[in-house]
Formats: C-alpha cells, sequence, structure tokens
C-alpha cells in the first residue's frame, strides 16, 4: 500500500529544507477489523516526491499492509520538522476496497510544539450513533481538543473554540475617546464571538486589549486567508500613499468637494503613487495604472459600472426606488400595513409619535388616483422606516463634530409600470437641549428651492441607508451572526459528521473576514465610524438592531418576504408565494437560488436522516443546535421563535436558513457596494450638516438660496472619507482570486457517495438554470426594474 499527500511549501522553507521535511512527515494508520475495534497502527514516513508552481510539493510513503488488517478508519500524522506545514489532502492507494481520499486541509503543528499526532478521519460521513467503534474514541477526543477549557490566552497555532462578547471593539487603554461598551449581554445584546482570552484593559477591565494579531483558531487561517489578511493591512497603506496626492488642497479631514464635478476627478484624475509597495499585485482592478517617467506610478481609481453606465443616475427619483429592490440593500423596503404611521418610542422623551406623513399629503402626491385606505388595501404603499431605530442616537450622534443624523421615513408608491416612486421623505431631531422637537416632510418639486431641499433629503436617507445596510443587513446579518454557528459546529459536530460536511465549504474564510473587521472596519475610530453617520454609535446602533429587529426563523428568504410584506402565502404561486411587487428582482431571483439550496440540503438530509427518530437521538446534532441559541446567541435564548430540531424538516429548515444567510444573502448585500457606492453620490455614507430648514439663521439659508449645491457637498462626505470610502468598498465587495461559488465545487467527501454526489450534481445544474434564467429576465424590456437605459441590470448572485 502507498500514499501520496500534497504538503504546502511555506514561503520559510527552503528547497533544501524541504528535502529534510522529506524525511519528517510520519503517517500512522488506523485501521479497523470486522469487529470494529482499534488495532495498531502501521506506521511509515514520507518522501518528497514533486513540486508545483502553487507552492504544494507531493509526498509518498509506502506501507506494508497483512491482507487481513481491515478497513482504513484514520490517519495519524506527525511532522518532525520545527514549524508548521499544512497539509492539503491523502490519498491512499493499493487497498482491496480501491483508493481512499482524506481531503485534510489543516496546519500540522510541529512535534516539538506539540508532541501529540493529529487524527484525520476518511472520507465516509457517520452520525454518531453509526461510528465504527474503532473511531468512537477518537471522535470524542478531537472534539474535547476543539473545545478546550476556557482559560488562559489564546495562541498562534491553537485549535480552540470558545466563546466571549465583543469586548475588544474600543482601546480604552490607548485613548479615552476610543473607550466603547461591550456589546454582549442584558444591556446591549449581541452575539458572541470567538473567545481570545487576551490581557483586560488597565482602564476598563471590561474590555479587552487589542494588543498583536487577533486570535484565530488555526484552521481558520487558509494559505488563501493570509492574502486576505494582507489586503486589509495593505489598505490602510494604500490609502495613506494616494492621500498625499489627492490632499494638496485639504486643509483638514473635514476638507470637502467644492463642485460636483470635481467629484469625478477621483476617477479621471492621475494620482501620484510611490514606486515602491505592492499595491499592484494587491488590487490590480481598483486603481488602474499609468506609466510615468520617473520611475513612480500615477493611479486612476477604477470608475464604478453605474458611473459608466450613467453618471447622474443619482438624480432620479425612479433610480432611488429602483434600487430598494435591485440594488444593493433591498432587504429594508417594506410594505405599509396600518395608517397612520406611528412610532414605537416614548413620547415623553421623543415627541408625538403620529408620523407628519398624512393622508393627504399622500393623495396629493400620486394625483388624488387613490385614496390612502384603498392603496393600502391594494399593497401599493411602501416604506423606508429607520425612524425608531435612529432617533434615540439623534441627540448623541450630533455632539460628533462633523456629522448629524435624523430618526427618517421614506414613502415609495408602486405605479402602474410595477417601479417604486419616492412620494414623500420625512425627517425628524428629538427634543433636545431644551428645543422642541423638529420635523418635516419633504416631497419631489418642479420648483428650485423644493427641487434642492428634497435632494438634500434624500442624501440623509441614503446615508441612513448606507449605514443601515453595511452595519445590519451586511455586517450583522451575515458575518456577526455566522460566527457563533461556526464556533458551535467546530465544537459539537465531529469532522466526519455529515452537517459539519455539509456546512464547512459555506464557512470558509468568514471567521477570518470578521477579525479583520473587528482590526480595522468596525472597531473605535475604524472605516465605519469614521466614515459613517453614526460615528462611534454605530455598534450601539448595531446591538439595538440585533436585539430589536433579528430573528432567526426570519432569516431563510420566503419568511423574511413575509415579515416585511412583500409576499404572501400562495400555494398556487411559485415558490409557494405571490410577491407584492411583481417585478422584485432580489426576490425573483432569490427564490430561484432558495429552491436550490433546500432541495439540496433535503436530498443530503435524508441521505442520513431517513426518519424523526435519528435526528432525536443525535447527540452531537442536538448539542450543536442547543449552544448556537443558548450560547452563541445567549441574550436571545428565550426567544419562543427559536425552531424545534426534532424531524428531518424541522433540520433541513436550520441548515437551509444557515446557508442562505452566509452565500445568497451575503452576496446580494456584499458584491454590489462598489458598483453602486463607489460613486458616493448615489449611496453617501455620511450626512456631515443637518437640513437647511432646521433652525436656520439668516446666514444659512441665504447661503442655500445661493449657492444651494455648495450646502449640497458639505452634507455629503470629505475628500478624506470619499477616499477612504471607495477603497473599503472595493476590498469589501472584491471577488478574490480564491473565491468560491455555491454549487460550483464538490466537496472530496459528497463526490466518495454516489448518493450525494448525484445531488449536488443536480443542484450544480440548477444554479446554472438560474444564471440564464436572470440573463433572461436582465434582457427583458418589459421589466423596467432590470431593463432600462443606462441602469446597471441586478446581477446580485452571479
Amino acid at each position: 500500500m502507498y500514499c501520496d499527500a500534497w504538503i504546502l511549501r511555506s514561503s520559510f522553507v527552503s528547497d533544501k529544507k524541504l528535502s529534510y521535511i522529506s524525511k519528517l512527515i510520519w503517517f500512522h494508520f488506523l485501521f479497523l477489523e470486522e469487529s470494529e475495534l482499534e488495532k495498531q497502527t502501521i506506521k511509515g514516513y514520507a518522501h518528497r516526491k514533486l513540486k508545483q508552481p502553487n507552492g504544494y510539493v507531493k509526498y509518498e510513503a509506502d506501507f506494508e499492509v497483512p491482507p487481513d488488517f481491515g478497513e482504513v478508519g484514520a490517519i495519524f500524522v506527525e511532522n518532525g520538522y520545527h514549524t508548521e506545514v499544512f497539509l492539503r489532502d491523502i490519498v491512499v492507494n493499493g487497498l482491496r476496497q480501491g483508493s481512499i481520499n482524506v481531503a485534510c486541509g489543516s496546519w500540522i503543528h510541529s512535534k516539538y510544539k506539540n508532541k501529540r499526532k493529529r487524527v484525520f478521519f476518511t472520507n465516509k460521513a457517520f452520525i454518531p450513533s453509526q461510528t465504527p467503534s474503532g473511531l468512537r474514541r477518537l471522535r470524542e477526543e478531537e472534539l474535547i481538543i476543539l473545545r478546550g477549557n476556557g482559560l488562559g490566552e489564546r495562541q498562534a497555532g491553537d485549535r480552540i473554540y470558545d466563546y466571549d462578547v465583543y469586548n475588544d471593539i474600543g482601546d480604552p487603554d490607548k485613548s479615552s475617546e476610543l473607550a466603547r461598551p461591550v456589546l454582549g449581554g442584558k444591556k446591549l445584546p449581541y452575539p458572541r464571538r470567538c473567545r481570545t482570552g487576551r490581557p483586560r484593559s488597565e482602564i476598563d477591565p471590561s474590555s479587552e486589549t487589542r494588543k498583536g494579531d487577533f486570535y484565530l483558531p488555526r484552521d481558520e487561517v487558509s494559505p488563501e486567508v493570509k492574502q486576505i489578511k494582507f489586503y486589509a493591512k495593505t489598505l490602510a497603506s494604500v490609502i495613506q500613499a494616494v492621500l498625499p496626492s489627492i490632499g494638496n488642497g485639504i486643509t483638514s479631514a473635514d476638507h470637502g468637494f467644492e463642485y460636483l464635478a470635481s467629484i469625478e476627478s477621483l476617477f479621471d484624475e492621475k494620482l501620484e503613487f510611490p514606486p515602491q509597495g505592492s499595491w499592484k499585485t494587491l488590487l490590480p482592478q481598483l486603481f488602474k495604472a499609468i506609466s510615468m517617467d520617473k520611475g513612480g506610478d500615477a493611479l486612476r481609481f477604477e470608475m464604478p459600472e453605474t458611473m459608466k453606465r450613467d453618471k447622474f443616475c443619482w438624480f432620479r427619483d425612479g433610480e432611488f426606488g429602483r434600487q430598494t429592490i435591485a440594488g444593493v440593500n433591498p432587504y429594508s423596503i417594506k410594505l405599509v400595513m396600518e395608517w397612520p404611521i406611528k412610532s414605537k418610542l416614548d413620547p415623553e422623551i421623543y415627541g408625538p409619535p403620529e408620523s407628519m406623513i398624512t393622508a393627504e399629503l399622500i393623495e396629493a402626491q400620486i394625483g388624488g388616483l387613490i385614496k390612502v385606505h384603498e392603496a393600502i388595501k391594494q399593497r401599493k404603499l411602501f416604506i423606508l422606516d429607520y425612524h425608531d431605530l435612529l432617533l434615540p442616537f439623534v441627540s448623541k450622534v450630533r455632539e460628533i463634530e462633523g456629522t448629524t443624523l435624523y430618526g427618517s421615513r421614506t414613502m415609495f408608491f408602486l405605479t402602474p409600470e410595477g417601479t417604486l416612486r419616492p412620494l414623500a421623505i420625512e425627517l425628524t431631531r428629538p427634543p433636545t437641549d431644551g428645543n422642541p422637537q423638529w420635523r418635516q416632510v419633504f416631497t419631489p418639486c418642479d420648483h428650485s428651492t423644493g427641487f434642492w431641499l428634497w435632494m438634500l433629503a434624500k442624501a440623509h436617507v441614503l446615508a441612513h441607508d448606507s449605514g443601515y445596510h453595511q452595519l445590519v443587513s451586511h455586517w450583522l446579518r451575515t458575518h456577526c451572526v455566522v460566527e457563533p454557528y461556526i464556533i458551535a459546529t467546530n465544537r459539537q459536530l465531529s469532522v466526519m459528521h455529515p452537517v459539519f460536511r455539509l456546512l464547512r465549504p459555506h464557512f470558509r474564510n468568514t471567521m477570518a473576514t470578521n477579525a479583520v473587521a473587528r482590526q480595522s472596519l468596525i472597531n473605535a475610530g475604524g472605516t465605519i465610524e469614521s466614515s459613517f453617520s453614526p460615528g462611534k454609535y454605530s455598534m450601539e446602533i448595531c446591538s439595538v438592531a440585533y436585539d430589536k429587529l433579528w430573528r432567526f426563523d426570519h432569516e431563510a428568504l420566503p419568511n423574511d418576504l413575509i415579515s416585511r410584506g412583500m409576499a404572501v402565502e400562495d400555494p398556487t404561486a411559485p415558490h409557494g408565494l405571490k410577491l407584492t411587487i411583481e417585478d422584485y428582482p432580489f426576490a425573483n431571483d432569490g427564490l430561484i437560488l432558495w429552491d436550490a439550496i433546500k432541495q439540496w440540503v433535503s436530498d443530503y438530509v435524508h441521505r442520513y436522516y431517513p426518519d424523526p427518530g435519528v435526528v432525536a437521538c443525535d447527540e452531537e446534532l442536538q448539542a450543536w443546535w442547543t449552544e448556537i441559541r443558548t450560547v452563541g446567541h445567549a441574550d436571545k435564548k428565550d426567544e419562543p421563535w427559536w425552531p424545534e430540531l426534532k424531524t428531518p424538516h424541522n433540520l433541513i429548515d436550520i441548515l437551509a436558513t444557515i446557508i442562505w444567510v452566509a452565500s445568497a444573502h451575503h452576496a446580494a448585500v456584499n458584491f454590489g457596494q462598489y458598483t453602486y457606492a463607489g460613486y458616493f453620490p448615489n449611496r453617501p455614507t455620511i450626512a456631515r450638516i443637518k437640513m437647511p430648514p432646521e433652525d436656520p439663521t439668516d446666514e444659512d439659508w441665504n447661503r442655500f438660496l445661493e449657492k444651494p449645491e455648495a450646502v449640497l457637498l458639505e452634507t455629503y462626505p470629505s475628500k478624506l472619507q470619499a477616499t477612504t470610502i471607495i477603497a473599503a468598498l472595493y476590498v469589501l465587495s472584491y471577488h478574490s482570486p480564491f473565491e468560491e461559488y455555491i454549487g460550483e465545487h464538490i466537496e472530496a467527501a459528497w463526490a466518495d457517495d454516489p448518493t450525494i454526489r448525484t445531488a449536488f450534481e443536480k443542484f450544480n445544474r440548477r444554479l446554472k438554470e438560474l444564471e440564464e434564467i436572470i440573463n433572461e429576465r436582465n434582457a427583458n424590456p418589459e421589466l423596467k426594474n432590470r431593463n432600462e437605459a443606462g441602469i446597471v441590470p441586478p446581477e446580485t448572485f452571479f
């Protein structure tokens, strides 16, 4: 018998040392007799055979095995070198039962650091009750190792998964201005993150220090993740290098653009860039490089697709409405189901709860075509409602220099063409500092003053929507809430568990991305705080959204649409739902993908769980779901809406929801960011000054009347903020060379099982059909939300 293993050639290992390694990688094979009892292992060392350009090296090992020794159940690997190696996979040949594949994808520690050998099970999946007796002890021991004991500081190379609150966002030891409250607990409910165990802050013992790299369990740092971390660390260098070129005229961080046309200079003008540095290989598409005479380089930001197609699209109200259902944040629009619109906040603190958007105003805006009560009955009124979420933070945010905030409501009307027409924007400031509540409704207008006020109101609402999108639709709902799923999966499900093997591909790189976010995006003074309206209160708003809005049972696409009034159950309709807006691109395309995911999960689950009893008796599965609910989401553990896990149907719904969130939902809110927000007038991230009608001085009002464009530009992000956001959004939405697309690559464990392989191939074919369907829909001139002059067609799920 012989086996092949592919091991990554690390950058710090020379060819000479690799020859030495070839005598220091040992394999120990654990065989199972028919009695399924453990047998003594057979040992042999691997020698180097073949090197590939991608850095992987092939090793071979030969073993003599008695013909009656049994089936291979596990392989122990020992690394005799002084540094770790990355083991991709092992293939065992020459056995009576044929070749055996072992997908490893793991870093192997040096035996000089940890004497325990690493164990890898074959690709055959087992639920606990069906585990061969000879593997049960190893299965249990591996889980104990991954859980750890909850003590001490985690070190690089550890494989331990555990939970903690978000107590490392702030940095109080560095500055009191960087102190932030702990997220997680009764006061500020929040999902849990991976525990690091770093020392506590001297200034605030409830917070952890932010020293060094943020810990990740070792196998969450794949070779590809090293590149992701490199992206994040180099992004700051890119921005700092570019800013001096655009900053010759910047006198302060608040310096804005002087003309609307000057915004385009970010994409037209040459930006000098130092010749040294690795930006060319890092972000090849972010900048267009132009050769210079003196050995340096000049750059231009890549022009976003919206700007390429129609740089005036942000002026049009129709495009404003379209992007709420076909843009980068299609998760916020809701059906108006009650009238009048009322706040649920305490009126003693925040003022009268009734909205100033009246029936008379709405009816006037739609030309008296329909009464409000009839429009609601016909399901034609929709709303973006950030009033109750933002209003409690308005006074605090306004204490921060260079930003402002309102509670906002935006009303839309569904036209006979199936498009959304904006009707009114209500902006509210609560009573503060002895001043009464201020609020005003703005509407589309033909005359100049009303037009510019409407444009300013839209800028504020778009800043609110941008902040909600980044903090809630994106970070909270597809990154933050997923981390407890990943931790519980590794702590409670063996790698040989079929559910572990189903979920693992959808979790790749998520924890690494989350750690990078805690380091440089959502941290105190990071990109979010410095470039979005809520500033240092951004993460507290995120906590309130989790507390008030997030429900696991609403994360499945059909339930999400129903909860927002965007669909109703209809067994006669496709997917069992009738959409409120027939041409809702995100929902129409998403429901096909949802059905495909659910069918794939259903086929997979039924392979291992033929009846409810098997689900109920799977102790690993039950511990997994209990830990997700009671530990990973401890602040919501008593909510009545958590699904039970008693039947295969329950399991299918839970797994399909998790996979949807980690894949399709994330794609919908992530990959279009640069397309829609790279040219920031289309989606500004911050509104820096208040509306002109709010308690105006004569000087301020006259300035608005004399030069409204200047007031709009002062509302928009500063040059520094705009440049930071352009670069950050590109990195966030960039399809890296290591990107894995759902349904594209079959996992080795699935390929080895004929039933699972057939189900996956069916899933793969359905996804290819979906791509064709989307292309056909985007080419249909009857679908106004997809195919109009100058608009970017919805390609959310590509």
